[in-house]
């Protein structure tokens, strides 16, 4: 990786080199789509759908086939009020989709969770990258079960726990300072624990104890994140902020997300992360023609 190097004069997004067990995510040129697989009860959308194995693992094949990047599964709902899963409860959900998973498709698959226990089973089960939503905090073994796997990590700020961080968001008018100076730390923790600098990506965590004010600012001023020196990944998909705006229910935010996607991939970011992967890929490969034109 080439940190604070541009791809190209006509790219406007650094680019990166993120090697993952098995391959490398090529990130600058190409926004990577990252498909949502949860395997849950209560997700704000799509809770239960995809709870057994056997429909976890087909959903999975249908978002690789849809052109996802990355697979990212989840064991444990993070949405405003959510109450905590027991390690016992994730690792029962998320291994044999993980197992079954890694043996069929030849993209990553990252595992969504805080857990330090359940990232490195989920990484023996074939698991390649860690999304923490904690960024490092919440569990203090998790940095060095990252560092010893050599995988990459993404760096989540949040405010507050899933169950509570709505009814008490960040009180800051203006949020991004707050956000970089959480980050900067969280990545003082990756780098003494032995994480290498090129297998961080830092995602800034829309609708996590922010309000949607907050979240527009983001979106709006992603490009204040980009001087931190890592790949950036953005979560919009069917949140609460666009359906409050549209007056729409989460059945009908796929429009809104879209728009979304589009101002944060025009806006630097490297990954999205959203539940549409096929209608995304789109989005994406439009701003992606508009972003490589020369100058």
């Amino acid at each position: 990786m080439a940190r604070g190097q541009r791809a190209a004069d006509t790219l406007q997004r650094t680019a990166f080199n993120v090697a993952y067990p098995g391959g490398v995510l090529h990130l600058g040129g190409k926004t990577h789509v990252m498909g949502i697989l949860n395997v849950t009860t209560d997700s704000f959308y799509d809770g239960k759908r995809y709870y057994a194995a056997k429909d976890a693992v087909n959903h999975g094949l249908t978002l690789a086939a849809e052109g996802a990047d990355i697979i990212d599964i989840g064991g444990e709902s993070t949405r405003p009020g959510a109450h905590p899963a027991s390690e016992a409860d994730e690792l029962k959900r998320v291994i044999p989709v993980v197992k079954a998973l890694s043996r069929q498709i030849k993209i990553p698959i990252s595992i969504d969770t805080y857990k330090a226990a359940v990232a490195e089973k989920a990484i023996d089960a074939g698991a390649s990258i860690i999304n923490d939503i904690g960024g490092l905090t919440l569990d203090k073994r998790m940095a060095a079960v990252a560092a010893a796997a050599k995988v990459p990590i993404i760096i989540m700020h949040k405010k507050g726990t899933p169950k509570t961080m709505q009814r008490r968001p960040m009180h800051s008018r203006k949020v991004l300072p707050e956000i970089i100076s959480y980050l900067k730390k969280s990545i003082a923790i990756a780098i003494k624990n032995g994480i290498e600098s090129d297998k961080i990506i830092l995602d800034p965590g829309i609708g996590f104890g922010k309000t949607a004010l907050h979240n527009l600012e983001i979106l709006k001023g992603l490009k204040e994140l980009v001087p931190i020196g890592f790949p950036l990944l953005i979560g919009t998909s069917r949140k609460n902020f666009i359906r409050t705006i549209l007056d729409v229910s989460v059945q009908d935010s796929l429009y809104g997300t879209l728009a979304t996607v589009a101002i944060a991939a025009m806006n630097g970011a490297h990954i999205v992360r959203v539940h549409d992967v096929r209608a995304t890929v789109q989005v994406v490969a439009i701003c992606d023609a508009v972003m490589n034109q020369p100058t």
